[in-house]
């Protein structure tokens, strides 16, 4: 997979692209990232990009020559190209796996007031990651590429990917680490029972539980299995300890006393 990135501030990404997971992928040829600087597009005898909105306004606004001409320079006719807009649909999961199927991304980080609005003609669709204000859509094309790039096949294990939060509409199940017991909170024995189906079951359950508690909109999007129910209805009448759990936080007990 190949992303572009368009931007005014390139240094801004020397951070992601060096790091983690993304320096990874990259290094194993798994994608191919590109940040381009739109100043280098720019036929403004004195080197602009932007300029004070036409009818007054605050703020400066990017400029459209620049910027379409690193998006024809950067993209062909198979390029999903992309810019970072508060109009935009709303960024989530099942986006990114739409993404993530893309052989080529371009993304356009607007900046500074705004941009043209002319612009809008030269992309495939807008985006944006939430109702809050930012500098700029480096942090959202930054946002988005780390979470296409983690879903492409070779950037990490497959394992790793298929119980985190939002890929089915619940938030993922509590996770610990050693020490047992840490200032009197300790983890949950039947985690150390060994028993795989019962630890399934109950990641299932605290799932379920959280995303209720938590993200109630994410919970009324899912759809309850048989098991789900069965698991909801234990707990909500109180048995929150039901014989299959129970026997597997005996097991673990007794596995930390060996």
């Amino acid at each position: 997979m190949k992303i572009t990135i368009l931007t005014l501030f390139p240094e801004m990404f020397n951070g992601m692209l060096t790091n983690s997971i993304i320096k990874r992928a990259i290094s194993k040829g798994v994608v191919e990232i590109k940040v381009v600087n739109i100043r280098d597009y720019t036929k403004d005898k004195y080197n602009r990009v932007d300029t004070p909105p036409i009818g007054g306004g605050a703020g400066l606004v990017m400029k459209c020559q620049p910027i379409v001409d690193a998006i024809r320079a950067n993209s062909n006719e198979s390029t999903h190209k992309i810019f970072t807009s508060p109009r935009g649909r709303t960024y989530n999961q099942k986006i990114a796996h739409e993404y993530a199927l893309k052989e080529d991304l371009l993304i356009l980080c607007g900046h500074y007031e705004g941009v043209d609005e002319r612009v809008n003609d030269y992309v495939d669709e807008l985006i944006s990651i939430g109702d809050y204000i930012l500098t700029g859509g480096e942090i959202v094309a930054m946002a988005i590429s780390d979470s296409v790039i983690r879903l492409l096949d070779g950037a990490i294990t497959h394992e790793s990917t298929i119980e985190e939060s939002f890929e089915n509409n619940l938030l993922e199940y509590p996770q610990y680490t050693e020490p047992y017991d840490f200032e009197g909170k300790k983890i949950p024995e039947v985690l150390y029972s060994g028993n795989h189906e019962a630890i399934r079951k109950y990641h299932q359950r605290e799932s379920l539980i959280l995303t209720r508690k938590c993200r109630k909109d994410l919970f009324d999007k899912y759809q309850l299995t048989k098991e789900d129910i069965k698991l909801l209805n234990e707990y909500d009448s109180g048995d929150v300890e039901p014989k299959w759990l129970r026997l597997a936080i005996e097991k673990g007990k007794k596995f930390m006393k060996e």
